[in-house]
């Protein structure tokens, strides 16, 4: 297959951006892939598109939510911005991520998990009705959002920062919030649908050019424009079976996870079953994050809670099946904690762990357990966390 010029020059130059800015915003995490042409004789522009641009499985930056525009140099992706009311007649402003609907995922540029599907138990999903505007009408009641919490977390004392001595996350969702939503009289698809702001237009048209208000809005967003009908969000870094990622995290089931994470606290969530991953009918995946990793802002080895507590970057979390990597994916992520042994540590074996059967192999050997040498498994938490971009 020959490729344009004009293609050549455009991979090249992402492969560049990819390569510093991460560095040039100063999180000092290296986790952006270097470019291919360390070592060789030729320049970065003598090297063809990436793997990826030919299919999108094979190695190389692949844009998974292709709904928005992300920012490399900021770590952002700017997303259409939806209106819906509430049975309360409060406003509010979601993003759509995800489907179970395969075809509407196609044509809207959202991630397909066909896994949610079974995520409409008890609180799982909350309905609303399209009205003749395209306006979203909440029926279910008590599913709204309240962004004036102040986000705030005292870590513990070191060396052991983990968990965090206060927590509070800084959005906190009504006792029917959940980030999914089923519109009931327009295909009864189930969409990722998280609420991103309240407020009327005049209010958050204030903050089309950043800055926004945090009592009004996720505490991801970094400018909101109801105007011009889009939002953009931080996007956080992770892994997925040996690849950087970057994806969304806007909710959890419990505080704790919402505060680590500065996501939303969504207690629908709590409705759905985890610790079953990809057995029949189950809406999870999992996550897994690492408790006590390797510290130190600028060690290429970072990762964990501990580091994060400690100001040094997020904490790099290994995510399961994507799309284009796996086939069970769902935004829906069951978190496994893990626990570097004091026998690994002694032994130097600690180092930072990038997949899901790499880590499994470690738990397997004993060198991680689940945190304070509990079982490993699942904690009982959910994350949703829609990937937007693979970066290798």
């Amino acid at each position: 297959m020959k490729f344009s010029k004009k293609t050549h020059v455009l991979t090249s130059a992402l492969l560049a951006m990819l390569a510093t800015s991460v560095l040039a915003e100063g999180l000092g995490d290296n986790v952006i892939p270097a470019p291919p042409s360390i070592g060789s004789v030729v320049p970065l522009t003598y090297f063809g598109p990436a793997p990826s641009s030919v299919n999108p499985s094979f190695i190389g930056p692949h844009q998974l939510l292709t709904a928005g525009k992300v920012n490399i140099n900021r770590l952002t992706v700017t997303l259409p911005l939806y209106k819906a009311v509430s049975p309360e007649g409060e406003t509010y402003w979601y993003v759509l991520t995800d489907s179970n609907d395969q075809a509407n995922s196609e044509a809207l540029g959202l991630n397909f998990s066909g896994k949610l599907t079974y995520a409409e138990t008890g609180r799982g999903v909350r309905h609303a009705t399209q009205q003749f505007d395209g306006t979203v009408k909440f029926t279910t009641a008590q599913a709204g959002v309240d962004f004036a919490p102040r986000f705030k977390v005292v870590p513990g004392d070191a060396p052991n920062l983990f968990p965090p001595k206060e927590f509070k996350p800084g959005s906190i969702g009504q006792d029917n919030y959940s980030p999914l939503m089923k519109i009931d009289n327009v295909g009864g698809y189930i969409y990722n649908a998280p609420i991103v702001a309240k407020g009327t237009e005049e209010q958050l048209n204030a903050f089309c050019d950043a800055n926004p208000d945090k009592r009004l809005v996720h505490d991801k967003t970094r400018r909101i424009c109801p105007a011009e009908g889009t939002v953009e969000l931080k996007l956080t870094l992770g892994f997925t079976f040996s690849r950087p990622l970057l994806y969304l995290s806007l909710e959890a089931s419990h505080e704790l996870p919402a505060t680590m994470e500065q996501a939303t606290f969504a207690p629908g969530l709590q409705d759905i079953g985890v610790g079953r991953d990809d057995s029949a009918f189950s809406a999870v995946e999992r996550l897994f994050a690492v408790v006590n990793g390797p510290m130190g802002k600028d060690n290429p080895q970072r990762q964990g809670f501990n580091s994060a507590l400690a100001g040094e970057g997020g904490p790099l979390n290994v995510l399961g099946g994507i799309p284009t990597v796996a086939t069970d994916y769902s935004p829906l992520w069951d978190i496994n904690a893990v626990e570097w042994t004091a026998d690994a540590i002694k032994k130097g074996y600690r180092s930072r762990v990038l997949g899901e059967f790499e880590l499994l192999g470690l738990v397997q050997q004993g060198w991680l357990t689940g945190p304070g040498g509990a079982k490993f498994g699942s904690t009982g938490f959910i994350v949703n966390c829609p990937p937007v971009m693979r970066l290798l």
